[in-house]
């Protein structure tokens, strides 16, 4: 895909969505480091109806800190591999306090000395909560990446770097926001919507689909 494809791509994902934002439910960096936690493996309609019970009533590493994780699973039971993801966000939140004045570090080599946090969280963490050029490629990122031609990779590390790489600077802020949400509601994994895409003439798919 040539330059000039993938800057009118962009273009028309910012002209429909000017203002992209994640769909975790969140206030200040530490409840997103805490919600994209435990996103993993999880949706994030589940991740949100667990934090709107557990941030009411602890949303800061020393509040949490406190709930222990028997405490915290109680909250977040109904998310998938609670267990393990609470063992990680009680040690995470010891690390905020004994490292980090309990706030949460703004690069990548800090977020990822925290448990539970891996490449992809910390990227989020960056892009969302600190507006850094940081791109998280989740499932529907490294799909759409793939099946449009934006930044085909044998590997989420590739098309990371590809994306980085490629995507015009002024849209690079936001571009992790809409390839995101292009690949949940657009770009489906088993069924594409192409007749609804609105890049379609500028995908390089070759096995397009009609909506019927």
């Amino acid at each position: 895909m040539n330059a000039a494809k993938r800057l009118e791509i962009f273009r028309r994902l910012h002209e429909d969505n000017p203002d992209p934002k994640t769909e975790l439910a969140y206030t200040t960096p530490f409840e997103l480091l805490v919600a994209v936690t435990l996103s993993a493996q999880s949706t994030d309609v589940g991740v949100n109806k667990a934090t709107a019970r557990l941030f009411p009533v602890a949303n800061t590493p020393e509040a949490i800190y406190a709930l222990g994780v028997e405490g915290l699973s109680e909250y977040i039971k109904t998310i998938g591999l609670y267990n393990s993801k609470a063992k990680n966000v009680i040690e995470a939140c010891r690390l905020l306090i004994e490292r980090h004045d309990s706030q949460v570090p703004q690069t990548r080599e800090a977020l990822e000395a925290l448990p539970g946090v891996g490449r992809k969280t910390a990227n989020v963490v960056l892009n969302t909560a600190f507006r850094q050029p940081a791109m998280a490629v989740d499932t529907h990122i490294f799909r759409v990446s793939n099946r449009t031609g934006i930044a085909p990779g044998k590997t989420v590390l590739e098309v990371e770097k590809k994306l980085v790489k490629f995507v015009p600077k002024d849209y690079l802020l936001d571009a992790h926001h809409w390839l995101i949400l292009h690949g949940r509601y657009v770009c489906q994994a088993r069924k594409p919507r192409c007749g609804s895409c609105r890049i379609e003439d500028l995908c390089e798919y070759k096995h397009k689909t009609s909506d019927d």
